[in-house]
């Protein structure tokens, strides 16, 4: 049976969502919106939705994420690979490593695998 990778790797699905829904609302204010503003802007029909995700209760549609990226003023990619780190951790480090993780080079990777 399937279990959600999150919680099955140990992580705190709640504090990510609560940290994912803090750095959303810094875009936000950093953007000069309110909450009504960047509902608009990514055609959300209420603006508690953003309420919502900003005290970390539920997450964002992935086919919304470049109008989100596109109305908080930063890079598609960027806005994604971030999310990413608080929406599926697993999948992220798979991809990306951890910054200061030595066990992420090429050459690690290439001993472990073989």
């Amino acid at each position: 049976m399937y279990a959600h990778p999150q919680q099955s790797a140990g992580h705190d699905v709640q504090k990510l969502r609560k940290d994912a829904g803090k750095w959303l609302k810094e875009l936000r204010e950093k953007a000069c919106l309110t909450q009504r503003q960047l509902a608009e802007r990514v055609g959300v029909e209420y603006y508690t939705f953003i309420s919502q995700l900003e005290v970390g209760r539920g997450r964002i549609p992935p086919d919304r994420y470049e109008r989100w990226a596109a109305a908080l003023h930063i890079r598609p990619a960027d806005f994604v690979k971030q999310l990413m780190r608080y929406y599926d951790p697993e999948t992220y480090r798979l991809l990306f490593g951890e910054a200061s993780d030595p066990e992420s080079s090429c050459a690690a990777t290439e001993k472990d695998v073989h």
